[in-house]
């Protein structure tokens, strides 16, 4: 979690929502990633997507199952269907995110009947820390 956060520091250095994500395999990072969507105008280019895209590309294979993802902020349902269809066999995550998350809130996409595979999910991981970023970062562009 470490390495997400300073992956979600180095987004809002570049004026990008403060969110980083790694994917893990065997103890080792393959792809990690931060939001990217305003600097690649890309409005899929969050974090978890910009990391599960280097992991696939890192493994040749565009199934993930022996990964662990982690991120910063609770996925949202884009973000959760992404991790769905790569197979993630675990996901951490750091704070809840009771507006956009589609995991614990919103559309908790993993809840579904029709969701074909659903990751392990340990939520609250360095919580404080992430959510305190994201309140600064938003509190200082109001």
């Amino acid at each position: 979690m470490q390495r997400a956060l300073e992956l979600a520091r180095a987004a809002e250095e570049a004026g990008e929502v403060p969110i980083g994500a790694v994917v893990v395999r065997n103890g080792r990072i393959i792809g990690e990633g931060n939001n990217r969507t305003r600097r690649d105008n890309d409005p899929t280019a969050h974090a978890e997507i910009v990391a599960i895209r280097e992991a696939a590309r890192a493994l040749g294979n565009d199934r993930l199952t022996d990964c662990d993802l982690w991120v910063t902020l609770e996925p949202c349902p884009m973000c959760a269907g992404a991790i769905a269809h790569a197979r993630i066999a675990r996901l951490y995550y750091g704070a809840d995110d009771p507006k956009g998350g589609g995991v614990a809130h919103g559309a908790r996409v993993f809840s579904h009947p029709t969701c074909h595979h659903r990751p392990e999910i340990f939520e609250g991981l360095a919580a404080d820390e992430a959510g305190a970023m994201l309140r600064a970062f938003f509190a200082a562009r109001r």
